[in-house]
């Protein structure tokens, strides 16, 4: 017998099941490509030529390709919102150059998927670390904050 929550097959694995969600996959990977621009980099510094994209945007493009990577496998109410990061940026990356962000499946509990994600520009490594989502329902999150607003 498998145990709930795998697939068959993958011993140990864990993973999700809904009445309109498919099985999310460990090693299930999505992308996201950027070419960073003034408009994502750090400005404070004083000099142009010092610009390089910011921690918050690396962090929230990680954030994109985990979306994506489980976007496919989620019901047509469903999606998924961040819950944790630790991310370490390595690299500063500056304008004009390509960065690509990756993030891979690596553990899928109910509706809780965490992702080994990373951001490599040109060059090099530029971030790594991992990366948590809950599967939400968003018409019930809706309606859940609707009455916490009107509280």
């Amino acid at each position: 017998m498998t145990p709930k929550g795998s697939q068959p097959g993958e011993r140990g694995a864990t993973a999700r099941y809904h009445i309109d969600m498919k099985f999310i996959p460990i090693g299930a990977a999505g992308t996201h490509r950027l070419l960073v621009t003034p408009e994502v980099t750090i400005d404070f510094l004083g000099d142009d030529e010092a610009r390089v994209l910011s921690t918050p945007h690396l962090i929230g493009y990680m954030e994109w390709a985990a979306r994506n990577a489980i976007k496919p496998y989620l019901g047509a109410d469903e999606d998924s919102v961040g819950t944790m990061v630790n991310i370490r940026h390595l690299a500063a990356t500056p304008v004009g150059m390509s960065v690509e962000f990756t993030a891979t499946v690596v553990e899928v509990a109910d509706r809780r998927v965490v992702f080994r994600v990373e951001a490599r520009d040109e060059q090099e490594l530029a971030g790594e670390g991992t990366h948590e989502r809950f599967v939400v329902n968003v018409p019930r999150l809706a309606a859940k904050l609707a009455a916490k607003r009107s509280k």
